[in-house]
């Protein structure tokens, strides 16, 4: 287990990490490139301008960790942990993420239109100001998570949750939403929803 370390410009293209154990590391210009991970834990450790491209994580956990300056483009994330992680001017798309626990991520002005995110647990998760044009987030999980500011233009939200979330200045234009949904969001403007239709 490496800790409290620094690596810089290290070419890990294509190379199987397998469950290596990262803690406080920080890593600079590392090209993970269709690296791979299973069972991986990298916790508090800081990714500057290093790239996810192409690369596959399979339960593998991200814990408070920095992304900044990095790109993710085509990356696969399948039953991974993300939780309390920040991503800073990085490129998160395409990417494609499956059975994600994102809870209290922070992804603020990040652009995520068109990923998708069906069934994620983005419980508590800063993505003010961010684009959700066209994402999935159906059945995703958005208790207590900030969206205010975010463009959810055409996104379909039908069965994801959203007590507590922060809408306020959201664009849902077109967005799609079933009816649990509709009455939370009509709730929201301070309408009183009633579905018993008069007599």
């Amino acid at each position: 287990m490496a800790t409290d370390e620094r690596i810089t410009g290290e070419d890990w293209y294509g190379d199987d990490l397998g469950a290596v154990r990262h803690v406080g590391v920080t890593f600079v210009d590392v090209d993970l490139t269709e690296a791979a991970t299973a069972g991986a834990h990298f916790e508090s450790c800081v990714f500057r301008a290093c790239r996810f491209n192409a690369s596959r994580h399979t339960h593998s956990a991200f814990v408070a960790c920095t992304f900044a300056g990095t790109s993710f483009f085509d990356a696969t994330f399948e039953a991974c942990k993300m939780t309390g992680s920040v991503f800073d001017r990085c490129t998160l798309r395409p990417m494609k993420v499956v059975d994600g626990i994102w809870r209290d991520v922070t992804a603020r002005g990040a652009d995520l239109a068109g990923l998708d995110l069906t069934d994620c647990d983005l419980t508590g998760a800063d993505l003010s100001g961010a684009s959700l044009v066209g994402t999935s987030l159906a059945r995703t999980r958005l208790d207590g998570a900030t969206l205010r500011g975010s463009d959810l233009s055409g996104a379909d939200l039908r069965g994801a949750t959203l007590g507590g979330t922060d809408l306020d200045e959201t664009v849902l234009r077109g967005a799609r939403v079933d009816l649990a949904g509709a009455i939370a969001l009509a709730e929201r403007t301070g309408a009183v929803v009633d579905l018993d239709a008069p007599a």
